[in-house]
């Protein structure tokens, strides 16, 4: 379990402050913060209380005993330039997981949480690839042909649950955090288009599905599950079969499959549709209009909700009486940082039973 000095390290790292920086916003030398950090000293109340300040976060939050975790198998970096992520970026994602994962812990003891779906575990080995393995769950949980309506649901249904984050600016696209005794958390970046994070969050399930342990391959595993997954090459070949593969043919496929044009570029030359050439010349197309970075603003669609933790919330407040004061304290956090984690807070009951929630 966690000691107040992990707890200030978590804390730190969530805001992205390297303890020299940390140290000298404390008024303490930086030996002196190390030696706080690593349980070789304790610090006083005087200390912690400095500290809630500097961080933003409530003083409680230093007294949680809760088991702190490692880096996450994979961490899904952002495409193309500086998609690096790196150290501080993992020392924040990290930080950022464990405190979700401590509060999604906290939510979930009253609420009984039963998903509709198992998520099924098979491995690159026994199936083959990732292509093979896409198939299989989507026939594991009776998907019917073609395009996938709402991915956020459908993963939800399988007990993962999903949220959003800013991850403190890091070159992050989405990431898993799996812990002992609880359910998969994904959290995707909420800055990112609608069909960025509906791949993202394939491309996590698909870890979730193949992955276990950390392997040279597996983004690129990750990748060809989730163009799989979400454009199955059966139902995909009826749309570029017979027809010239244009960008006006992409961006008319781009609303249907729910995936950006670059996707689908991607996946008609997977699936044998386009020679070398013909996709470089699409793909240079794209970059004179500037669309690898931003595609039309006409082909939007909107952002899939994430329902689960928004339940779980709801059912503390409306069947057993929290106050949103409540909930900060239950956590512990601020008002305005639940209400970016969470969203609004409204209504409330009196206190009832341990409920079952079934998404």
């Amino acid at each position: 379990m966690s000691s107040p000095g992990e707890m200030l390290r978590l804390a730190r790292q969530r805001i992205g402050f390297t303890q020299k920086e940390a140290a000298t916003k404390l008024s303490v030398v930086q030996p002196v913060l190390s030696r706080f950090e690593t349980g070789v000293a304790d610090p006083d109340e005087t200390f912690l209380q400095k500290a809630a300040i500097v961080y933003g976060l409530p003083r409680p939050f230093f007294d949680l005993k809760e088991p702190v975790y490692g880096p996450p198998v994979s961490v899904h970096p952002m495409p193309r330039a500086k998609s690096d992520v790196t150290a501080r970026d993992m020392e924040l994602v990290t930080a950022e997981l464990n405190i979700r994962v401590m509060q999604m812990r906290r939510f979930l003891e009253a609420v009984d949480f039963q998903p509709k779906q198992n998520l099924p575990i098979l491995d690159v080995e026994q199936y083959g690839t990732p292509e093979k393995i896409a198939a299989v769950v989507r026939a594991h949980w009776t998907l019917p042909s073609g395009p996938i309506k709402d991915m956020t649901a459908l993963v939800e249904r399988a007990g993962v649950v999903v949220g959003t984050s800013d991850f403190g600016g890091a070159s992050v696209s989405g990431m898993t955090f799996r812990v002992p005794g609880q359910p998969p958390l994904v959290l995707l970046n909420a800055a990112h288009p609608a069909d960025r994070m509906r791949f993202t969050l394939a491309h996590e399930l698909g870890h979730l599905v193949m992955h276990r342990f950390p392997t040279p391959s597996m983004e690129d595993e990750a990748n060809q599950f989730a163009a799989a997954f979400l454009m199955p090459e059966k139902d995909i070949s009826t749309a570029f079969r017979s027809r010239k593969i244009t960008l006006e043919l992409l961006a008319s496929l781009k609303l249907e499959w729910r995936v950006s044009m670059q996707a689908l570029l991607m996946r008609a030359k997977s699936c044998g549709f386009l020679d070398y050439n013909q996709s470089r010349y699409l793909w240079q197309q794209l970059s004179a209009r500037g669309w690898r970075l931003n595609e039309p603003a006409e082909l939007d669609f909107q952002h899939e909700e994430a329902k689960v933790l928004k339940s779980i919330i709801k059912a503390h407040v409306e069947d057993l009486g929290f106050s949103l004061d409540d909930l900060c304290r239950l956590v512990p956090l601020y008002e305005s940082e639940f209400i970016k984690m969470y969203g609004p807070v409204e209504g409330s009951s009196p206190r009832r039973p341990k409920l079952r929630l079934v998404t």
